[in-house]
């Protein structure tokens, strides 16, 4: 039998000779390869399997039975610097028992079958011959998996011609209907500045037309949703989708305004929801002088308070 760390150097053996890079070929790594495979020091490689497992438990895993403790804020370490290189090696599918959003507490992650039998014939005469075939096939599994993450894609008509897509999920649907459904309504001929994607955080941003009206950004991070200019009224409309988030409360209307503190054109702050259930979930916390919108009566409005309807209220 072999020891812990024996064990731990073979499987980081494997990702050197599958060809990951330097900063792939350690501990964490090794450690996090043998969780998706479930292969403990006292197991054979033959006896490899294939569990969906997420980035803590996956944490949890290299505690429990190699005695590695992580930090809960290696996660995202796990995640980037791990996790996201095995996808593009193409030894790791994302999700491949369902489409959930990429943000989603509940994503996995699974061995790729041909690499699962790769690994399996470690230390057996077999293993250089799968090896050579597992690299050879590659380029040509990058190119499915590619095509069946893009399947997943929410599509979204931005311009006639022009047409983003967004990680799969409730909120790129919600933001979908932002810009294909309340703003022909409610913003004619408005011109979209940005769109946050849960997947790389800006799925579309004009950073060149929110600089001309007096903002700019550091931060994405603070940004709202989605960002249209009506320029007919001379408004920016900020818009939060509440499955990110949640709604414009007291709290982010402060941070929004603070924010876009310098904007030339007057703010409109609005909560989008997917239907009334969430809305009424949400009803107590939204801001006073904001809109809100349920996708599911897409043709309304619903207003809190104040002077006007669907308008900017004076900056303090």
């Amino acid at each position: 039998m072999v020891t812990k760390q024996q064990r731990i150097d073979e499987a980081i053996r494997v990702l050197a000779d599958l060809d990951l890079p330097r900063g792939q070929q350690n501990e964490r790594s090794g450690l996090t390869l043998l969780a998706l495979l479930n292969l403990t020091y006292k197991k054979a490689w033959r006896e490899a399997s294939s569990p969906l497992i997420g980035i803590t438990p996956i944490m949890d895993w290299a505690r429990d039975n190699y005695d590695k403790s992580y930090k809960p804020n290696t996660r995202e370490s796990v995640r980037r610097f791990t996790i996201h290189q095995f996808m593009q090696a193409s030894i790791v599918l994302q999700n491949p028992d369902v489409t959930r959003p990429t943000n989603s507490p509940d994503t996995v992650y699974q061995i790729e079958p041909t690499c699962l039998a790769l690994v399996q014939s470690f230390g057996t005469d077999e293993y250089e011959l799968r090896l050579k075939r597992f690299k050879a096939a590659q380029p040509s599994l990058a190119v499915k998996y590619a095509k069946a993450r893009e399947m997943s894609m929410v599509p979204v008509v931005i311009a006639p011609d022009k047409t983003i897509q967004l990680s799969p999920g409730e909120h790129s649907e919600l933001i979908k209907m932002i810009i294909e459904q309340f703003a022909p309504r409610f913003i004619p001929g408005g011109k979209l500045i940005y769109v946050g994607d849960t997947g790389d955080k800006t799925g579309y941003f004009d950073s060149s037309l929110l600089a001309s009206l007096g903002v700019t950004v550091d931060e994405h991070g603070k940004m709202p949703d989605a960002i249209i200019y009506y320029e007919d009224k001379e408004w920016l409309i900020l818009a939060e989708a509440v499955t990110s988030h949640g709604p414009v409360d007291a709290k982010r209307h402060e941070e929004l305004s603070l924010l876009f503190k310098d904007a030339s054109p007057g703010l409109v702050f609005v909560s989008t929801f997917p239907d009334r259930r969430m809305f009424i979930k949400y009803l107590d916390a939204i801001s006073w002088e904001t809109e809100v919108w349920l996708a599911d009566n897409p043709s309304h409005l619903i207003h809190f308070n104040g002077a006007r309807f669907l308008g900017p209220y004076e900056k303090p």
